[in-house]
This record gives structure tokens, sequence and C-alpha cells, in this order.
């Protein structure tokens, strides 16, 4: 039985890193950098001081970081624990009543018939949810279903890198809401807030140190680098 257990909640742990990692996703972060957090809060190891401010100077990214982190720690000492049952030689395929199975599987071998059975069956969890077109629908469901509910408020911009003092580098899309868009540079005024565009992507063309009459399109990303609160305070729009 504890074999049985440890493979279902190892199976709800991948699912809660995945839905931590989408629910990240949403508020800005880095597919790849998202995927980290969620690992990092369920299993508790942590992250690097610039990386704690992602997280941290966000309140929704502050409610996920927690709830994954109490989940984990339920979740990993739930694990250990039927981990260590399941490599006894009384676990689940030890109980299983099959003639000659004793003579075909010596009783010393057990524990690690059921080590073999725990590797191939994480194994094949993690590439089943990250790897294939099911993982894939699965992940586009869960983000459906969050926005739906409205669990998180997805954004529109990327924190990419961070910086000392609170300064860093955000890509940010331009809807049809935020206060810039038609403008040009000089008339949006971000150099008064210690923002300087970098470079604007405009669907297959990016355009480098933009000059000041660089008119902002609704559809463009900014590359950014500022204060991370003035960014979000000025050009962090929800899109409707």
């Amino acid at each position: 039985m504890n074999l049985l257990l440890f493979i279902v909640i190892l199976t709800v742990s991948f699912i809660v890193v995945k839905i931590g990692a989408i629910a990240f996703e949403l508020t800005g972060l880095e597919k790849s950098l998202a995927k980290f957090q969620a690992l990092s809060c369920f299993t508790g190891t942590g992250f690097t001081t610039k990386e704690a401010e992602l997280i941290t100077g966000n309140p929704q990214r502050r409610n996920i970081a927690s709830v994954l982190m109490v989940l984990g720690k339920a979740g990993l000492v739930t694990l250990v624990a039927t981990f260590a049952n399941s490599l006894r030689a009384n676990s689940l395929v030890a109980k299983i009543n099959i003639p000659f199975l004793n003579l075909a599987f010596p009783i010393h071998l057990l524990p690690w018939i059921n080590l073999i059975v725990i590797t191939l069956f994480a194994y094949s969890i993690y590439k089943i949810l990250t790897r294939t077109k099911l993982g894939k629908k699965l992940t586009d469901a869960l983000k459906r279903h969050i926005v739906k509910k409205e669990i998180i408020k997805p954004v529109s911009f990327e924190e990419l890198v961070v910086a000392t003092a609170g300064y860093g580098i955000s890509k940010i899309e331009i809807c049809k809401d935020n206060p810039i868009v038609d403008k040009t540079l000089v008339d949006s005024n971000l150099k008064k807030l210690d923002i300087l565009i970098l470079a604007v992507e405009r669907k297959e063309k990016i355009i480098t140190n933009p000059p000041a009459d660089t008119k902002i399109l609704l559809g463009d990303k900014l590359i950014c680098f500022g204060k991370l609160g003035n960014i979000r305070r000025k050009l962090c729009v929800i899109p409707k």
C-alpha cells in the first residue's frame, strides 16, 4: 500500500509544481524561471537574493510561493515516509498473492523491484507532463482555468533581470489600455520616472536604442531598464 500511496503523492506533487509554474508565468515571470521558482518554493531549496526580489516584490507571487511552501512541506514529509516504507520487503509487491512469486522474485529483491517501479514511474510522469502533447494540453487547460476563475490576474510584462537597489530589465507588451500607446518616447515622460527603453520589438523587427521620436504602437514589446516599481506602476496594465 505504501508504494501505491507514494505514486499518488508523487503525481499530485508534479501537478502542484506545474500549477505553481503556470501561476508564476501568468504574473510575468519568464517560463523557465517560473518553473525553477515553483520547484524551489515547493521543495524549500530557496533561491538567490536577486531572484527573491521577483517574488517578494509582487503580492500575487508571494501568495503563490506561500501556498507552494505549505503544500511542499506536507508533501515532502509524506513522500519521504512512504518512500522509505516502499523499500521494505513487506510492502505492496510483497503482499501480492501470486503462485511461485517468491521463486521468481526472492523476498530480498522486492525492495529493489519497488525502487525500479518508483524510478520508472517518476521518469514517465515527468516526461508526460513536460515533453508530450498531453502535457501541453494539460498546461493550456490549467492556464485557461486559472485565468477564467481569476485565481491569478495575468499581466502583460516579464521581469527579465533584477539588478541591485530595485533596478531591473523588463519586457512590456503594449495593450490598448496602456497610457503610452500611440505616444512618442519623448511624450511618454518615461525618463522622468528613470525608465530607459533599450529596444522595441515590433512584429519581426527590433528597434535597438530607439530615438526619442519613436512612436509606441499597439502590440509593441518594450525592453525597459529602470526601477521595477516605477515600471509596474506606469507600464504594467492587465489586458482585458
